[in-house]
């Protein structure tokens, strides 16, 4: 006899809840039919965060439906992990969530912060170098030496070094805004002393004055960095960087142009005094204007983060920085510790010949102070030209590493030419030889800030900038006093070649520093991170450009 047919065994199968959609927690019709996972959610990412996912789920795109707004399918949702940004600790995946979700603009006041701050820069660099560029007019003056005069600006590099970490903890304590207003006044207050130093038994007073100059010279020194990245976007930033250090250099170079004209060399001590209260005068005029303009228009910050980069140190709590730890994380990085010596090496030979240049020249070329000024000018201008340039290659390029051994090698090969030819005789090859000098070794300024910015990310850049500062201060008062000295035993050249053995040595140095550019990989994180939540990357809005996901 046959067997009966065997039927299916039952399936419990779930109810199907009224007036749901396929896929949303209900069971296809049919049992081998496997069961859909519920749909999720779209969940925003600060949400996500706070809620403590691993992982944030966004949506892409949403439509709209007539019962209201819905989320697409689940094949529109794609997971996001927070942007890996190297220094930063494990726990801060809420910071780079909101730092993910902090709306990116440039705001229109950010050239006008950097040319005043530049302005300001310019007052006070003139005032260091004033004395230097007319070496011999005041020591007659004042009836002092040459080394004493060499001691006026000698004083900005001595006063630095003490005072950079009570200013860079300033900076990160009471903000931008703070600091600028310091650094003008201090500016303002000893261009105002040195008005009270126009007899010759007054040498002291227009040492306090410049000593005050000095203090001001602390709270301007380190900033363009922090300037640039404060106030401006990732692509502009290098360019930022560099017209912000065009100030200084532009006051070292008219330090070089204005005093051998506005003070000439004469005989009658009366009239000299008149000419030297001219140049204060006027100094100290600037320099009051500068410090009002700086009350009115200075800003702490823009209202939105410039960058991607920006908005994830903004979105960092406060109470997690410490800047004893700051500058710890700096001096364990090795490739920073080899920057300082290299930065070092390099601006102090620049500072080092700014000094001496006036005596150098009068010595190949006797009566040629105002000469002396325009080679000084044409080594300070050509610099500018080079510092441009430099910061819209790397804007476009981002190779630090490259662009700076590059300038390096040219720095010293500008400086065996100048060494060479200061002795030749003919005025228009010194001219020459100092422009090509100038082009790359005033061009390598913003360079060092720009790179320490790079390999320090995400500490900050006021503190990174002062690091290098001292580093060149103090090779600059070593080698301002060594080359003094070997000048006046053993001539123009030995002196010459003291630097350019140095130049060498950081050369060489520079060859083995890694390209380790982090803030251009935090940038880089974020812009995918945005991109893969359906948001644009930084860069020039539109008013057709469609909105984010987050309305903005």
């Amino acid at each position: 006899p046959r067997r009966p047919a065997r039927s299916p065994p039952a399936v419990s199968r779930p109810s199907r809840p009224r007036g749901g959609r396929r896929g949303e927690g209900r069971a296809r019709p049919g049992w081998w039919r496997r069961r859909l996972p519920p749909r999720r959610q779209p969940v925003s990412s600060a949400g996500a965060a706070g809620r403590g996912f691993p992982a944030r789920w966004v949506t892409a795109r949403s439509r709209a439906s007539g019962q209201g707004g819905r989320a697409v399918s689940a094949a529109s949702m794609v997971k996001q992990e927070p942007a890996v940004v190297p220094g930063l600790p494990a726990g801060e995946a809420a910071a780079a969530a909101a730092a993910a979700a902090a709306e990116v603009r440039v705001s229109r006041r950010r050239w006008a912060v950097v040319l005043l701050f530049s302005s300001y820069s310019l007052c006070n660099a003139f005032q260091w170098i004033q004395y230097g560029s007319i070496n011999n007019i005041f020591m007659r003056f004042y009836g002092v030496s040459a080394f004493a005069i060499d001691w006026l600006s000698m004083s900005y590099m001595v006063t630095y070094i003490p005072l950079l970490f009570p200013v860079a903890w300033l900076l990160d304590r009471r903000g931008l805004r703070f600091i600028a207003l310091a650094g003008s006044a201090l500016n303002a207050l000893g261009a105002w002393v040195k008005l009270g130093s126009l007899k010759p038994n007054l040498f002291p007073v227009t040492v306090l004055g410049q000593v005050i100059c000095s203090l001001a010279q602390v709270f301007i020194l380190g900033m363009p960095s922090h300037i640039a990245s404060v106030w401006f976007g990732s692509r502009e930033v290098s360019t930022a960087c560099s017209v912000a250090v065009f100030g200084n250099q532009l006051g070292i170079a008219v330090g070089f142009l204005v005093p051998p004209v506005v003070v000439p060399n004469v005989e009658d001590v009366e009239k000299l005094a008149y000419h030297i209260s001219i140049m204060f005068f006027i100094t100290a005029g600037v320099a009051t204007a500068l410090f009002i303009l700086v009350v009115i228009v200075f800003k702490e910050k823009p209202s939105h983060p410039p960058s991607r980069a920006q908005a994830l140190i903004q979105s960092r709590p406060a109470e997690e920085y410490s800047y004893v730890q700051s500058i710890l994380h700096l001096l364990r990085n090795a490739n920073f510790l080899l920057l300082m010596v290299t930065y070092g090496l390099n601006a102090g030979c620049f500072y080092a010949l700014s000094t001496l240049l006036n005596r150098m020249v009068i010595h190949y070329y006797p009566g040629e102070e105002v000469n002396a000024g325009r080679i000084g000018l044409t080594i300070v201008l050509s610099g500018m030209v080079g510092a441009l340039i430099s910061g819209i290659w790397l804007d476009r390029t981002k190779t630090y590493k490259q662009t700076t051994l590059i300038v390096y090698i040219m720095s010293l090969v500008g400086m065996i030419a100048y060494t060479f030819t200061l002795s030749l005789g003919h005025l228009w090859v010194v001219f020459v030889t100092a422009g090509i000098l100038g082009f790359f070794m005033t061009g390598y300024l913003p360079l060092g800030f720009e790179f320490a910015a790079e390999l320090t990310y995400p500490e900050s850049e006021g503190t990174s900038s002062g690091l290098l500062n001292v580093s060149a201060q103090i090779f600059g008062i070593a080698f301002t006093i060594g080359q003094g000295q070997i000048m006046d035993r053993f001539g123009m050249k030995a002196g010459n070649l003291f630097l350019c053995s140095f130049l060498f040595l950081g050369t060489v140095i520079t060859a083995f520093i890694k390209a380790d550019l982090r803030r251009q990989q935090a940038n880089s994180d974020n812009e995918q991170t945005v991109i893969r939540s359906g948001e644009r990357p930084e860069g020039p809005r539109s008013s057709s450009a469609p909105t984010s996901c987050s309305g903005r």
